[in-house]
């Protein structure tokens, strides 16, 4: 029932090379706490000496094991709840586990809660020297890297000012800043980029590649599968505190996704008949999509919202996976909140490294919308024909914008909402896809 922290300078790895020994293990580990449901029960327990229980166990982490070895990129998947972040807690020392044994070798740079670690009345400034002395740096080093941390913080001024001033990007700008600059052995990233802006996501992703060169150990906690795939080693998927799936990322994620899919496919039937009879009730369409599988960045001016988007197979039903040379519909509904002259939805479709691969939208396709006042809501089924594809994952962004082609302005749009795998087809794939081909021959050769 103990986390043992040891420092000490790890052998470092290249990527592509053989990992070396662990640097952070846990052993059953298992983290419970008391669950009240009134707050004088407690006192009840006391005054008792604890003879009269008043209380029920709920239990963050249940016996995980696992191990991960020096210069590895390790992710953590899984639904909110499933004791991600208990579990890097642990790790950083802030929780002690109920039972087992966690241990960690290393300095280790904890990135996880928003303004973490920093004190809202000082500055900026008296922020970056107070956590750079908690993370072991002196003085003098933490002024030998200042000017660098300032810059990739980039936050001006407000440098200067108290923490408790800042927007919840600015504290994690910073907060990322000095946790990459105190040469840790050990860097863990719970969640802490979904609050930056694309821009400074990309940068840290960029930093996290960095450092992976380097050989130090990352731990990332992400609900975005499409990072988690660009940077994962391997990855341990948790599900209500226990360990699910652990290993290769492409294997791992795939099967996380089919079951996210497979589970918010039976919510959907659970849920068909209600919508149903609300939507005919809304003078609505009946074919109404509410449901949105992963957010992994959302912008826009606010003016209309995506609702949901599905994809439909041949039958009707929801898709699992995308079979080549096949028909399917691309559901999207959408809402205005305000006066929206001409709407415009479409979707982006994305491979596995995130590039846009296809796409399209009303208005290209020759369908003009008519105006939508607060409160419309419009159902639009995009039908497709796919070709045989090389099999891997590929995303749907869904958007609504308001004007033409050219002038227009994004009121929603939705990074990555719903993922499938495409599926084998019956020959190979060369390079993205097998494009549609007759061969025949109009010359034969002769010899002699």
């Amino acid at each position: 029932m103990l986390v043992k922290q040891e420092e000490n300078s790890l052998s470092r790895k290249t990527v592509g090379a053989t990992f070396k020994e662990p640097v952070i293990s846990f052993e059953n580990v298992s983290k419970s706490y008391a669950i009240y449901d009134a707050p004088s029960d407690r006192l009840k327990e006391l005054i008792t000496l604890n003879r009269v229980k008043k209380h029920r166990d709920f239990k963050a982490l249940d016996n995980v094991s696992f191990s991960i070895a020096a210069g590895e990129t390790f992710c953590i998947i899984g639904e909110n709840g499933s004791g991600k972040s208990t579990m890097l807690q642990i790790i950083a020392g802030i929780l002690q586990p109920t039972g087992g044994v966690a241990k960690v070798k290393g300095r280790v740079a904890a990135l996880l809660e928003l303004g973490s670690g920093f004190n809202p009345e000082f500055s900026g400034r008296d922020n970056v020297y107070l956590n750079a002395a908690i993370l072991g740096l002196s003085r003098v080093e933490t002024e030998k890297r200042f000017q660098s941390i300032e810059e990739f913080a980039e936050i001006g001024d407000f440098l200067e000012q108290p923490v408790k001033t800042y927007s919840s990007g600015m504290a994690v700008r910073l907060a990322f800043s000095v946790a990459i600059h105190v040469d840790p052995e050990i860097l863990l990233v719970d969640e802490a980029l979904a609050v930056g802006d694309v821009y400074f996501r990309q940068r840290c992703l960029r930093k996290v590649h960095e450092l992976r060169q380097k050989g130090v150990t990352i731990l990332f906690v992400s609900h975005s599968t499409g990072d988690v795939k660009a940077i994962g080693d391997r990855v341990l998927w948790l599900d209500h505190g226990r360990v699910r799936e652990i290993g290769a990322t492409d294997i791992v994620v795939a099967k996380y996704l089919a079951e996210m899919t497979a589970k918010d496919s039976n919510f959907v039937e659970n849920q068909a008949e209600n919508r149903l009879v609300e939507a005919k009730s809304a003078g609505q369409a009946p074919e109404l999509v509410t449901s949105i599988p992963n957010v992994d960045h959302r912008h826009g001016d606010g003016r209309a919202e995506i609702l949901g988007i599905t994809v439909l197979d041949e039958q009707g039903q929801i898709a699992g996976m995308l079979e080549p040379n096949s028909k399917f519909v691309v559901r999207i509904s959408a809402r205005a909140k305000d006066w929206i002259a001409l709407p415009n939805i479409g979707f982006m479709m994305r491979n596995h490294m995130g590039i846009d691969f296809a796409g399209s939208n009303t208005i290209r396709e020759g369908h003009e919308l008519p105006p939508m006042g607060p409160g419309d809501t419009v159902t639009v089924d995009f039908h497709l024909e796919i070709p045989e594809l090389y099999p891997s994952h590929f995303s749907f962004s869904p958007a609504i914008a308001d004007g033409g082609l050219v002038n227009y302005k994004h009121c929603d749009w939705i990074d990555n909402a719903l993922v499938l795998q495409m599926g084998h087809g019956e020959g190979q794939v060369y390079g993205y896809l097998h494009l549609p081909c007759r061969v025949e021959v109009n010359a034969k050769v002769k010899h002699g």
